[in-house]
């Protein structure tokens, strides 16, 4: 593949090549998560706490075990030799009122991804991650190209760094034959897109499905789809220790994509648990995290403890806000007073769909008896609530019976 000229002759045969080597991929990653027959490993079931969760990826000795200690206060062993940190450490990082939660993970070695140095586990755990926080060490970076191998890791078990999901429908059916269609010019996938895709799908034994491209997509991003099983992750890259090069490196590396320079030690962008400083700033950009100020009516809004949403979560609208509060207000929701960057006169009367912004004030207003009694689900709702009363009742009077025989 790497021999063969890119031009739209030969773009359909590296396409079918593409599927079949991610296919192959697949197949081989799934065996090796199936043979294994050791015992379960401790340490990398970790609760998931706070309002988002930060995985810290790297090679061993590059400072994470430190940068964890000074993000979260959490006191992780630390030494000067590799491997230090066996198992997933959780933390908790407080900024701006919110609570994420940060893993400081055992260091990877090229071949994590095909299990060396427990690498599975590792990738696991940033999988189920909202970002990923990946912390290298600028003095070995220039000859190691350890930012590439990383990268190369996290793409082969399917992990989509600082990428969105194609706008690409794909639904398998049972019959019906293929089905492709697109709004919009298929520039990338050759003179013949639909061919293309046949091929793909024919690779995977897929006959009978519906394909609706809504952007010009790459063979890799038509290969995502079909798989199904990608993940997009935001990234940031941390390089520590840039107290042991030059400043011209410096220069270079903090001009990289998605990265940050600093130094763990000599307190470069990186603080106390307790400070504001880039990094922290870094995160809570990447991580889409805003906080929302609820307010009763006739009452001062609740400052001292904002309802903190995600973009990668639940999302940033007024439905996101109900149902981190209560499902039941989600059910009586009437309508919203906004105040803040998204209202456009304050307060603003609003929808349920109404995206928020940071520091945006918010009052819920429910529904009226009168409007309740209209909805047609009422009547199975107020039976439901006759039904756990009467539940709830009974059970009480058993167990005051049991106590009495007693």
């Amino acid at each position: 593949m790497a021999r063969t000229q890119k031009n739209k002759a030969t773009n359909y045969h590296l396409g079918t090549l593409k599927a079949k080597l991610a296919k192959l991929r697949n197949e081989l990653l799934i065996e090796q998560s199936g043979g294994g027959g050791g015992g379960p490993s401790e340490g990398f079931d970790v609760a998931r706490l706070g309002d988002a969760r930060v995985a810290l990826i790297g090679f061993p000795s590059v400072g994470k075990s430190t940068l964890q200690c000074k993000l979260t206060g959490t006191e992780s062993e630390a030494a000067a030799y590799e491997f230090t940190t066996l198992t997933c450490i959780p933390g908790t990082m407080h900024y701006k009122g919110s609570k994420v939660q940060v893993l400081d993970l055992p260091g990877i070695i090229e071949g994590a991804a095909h299990g060396k140095g427990r690498g599975k586990e590792v990738i696991a755990c940033a999988r189920n991650a909202d970002a990923i926080l990946i912390v290298l060490d600028a003095g070995k970076e220039g000859l190691n190209r350890h930012r590439e191998i990383l990268e190369t890791e996290l793409e082969t078990v399917g992990i989509r760094l600082n990428q969105r999901p194609p706008d690409v429908t794909f639904n398998k059916k049972t019959t019906g034959g293929v089905r492709f269609s697109s709004t919009v010019p298929l520039t990338k996938l050759g003179p013949d897109p639909e061919k293309l895709a046949l091929q793909i799908m024919r690779e995977y034994r897929i006959t009978s499905a519906d394909l609706l491209a809504r952007e010009d997509i790459t063979v890799d991003q038509l290969v995502d789809v079909i798989v199904g099983n990608r993940v997009y992750k935001p990234c940031c890259y941390f390089y520590n220790k840039i107290d042991t090069i030059t400043i011209e490196e410096v220069d270079q590396l903090a001009r990289m994509p998605h990265s940050l320079v600093g130094s763990v030690h000599k307190r470069f962008n990186v603080g106390e648990p307790d400070e504001d400083d880039a990094l922290k700033a870094m995160i809570w950009r990447y991580l889409g995290l805003t906080r929302i100020y609820t307010k009763r009516k006739g009452q001062h809004p609740d400052l001292a403890e904002p309802v903190v949403l995600s973009a990668i979560r639940k999302g940033t609208s007024v439905r996101a806000l109900c149902q981190n509060i209560s499902t039941q207000m989600l059910r009586d929701f009437n309508f919203a007073m906004v105040w803040g960057k998204s209202a456009k006169h304050s307060p603003q009367r609003c929808g349920i769909n109404h995206p928020l912004e940071d520091e945006d004030v918010v009052q819920i207003v429910t529904k009226t008896n009168a409007q309740q009694r209209q909805d047609k689900n009422y009547q199975a709702l107020v039976q439901g609530f006759s039904d756990k009363y009467h539940k709830k009742k009974a059970e009480a009077r058993k167990k005051k019976q049991g106590k009495l025989r007693r």
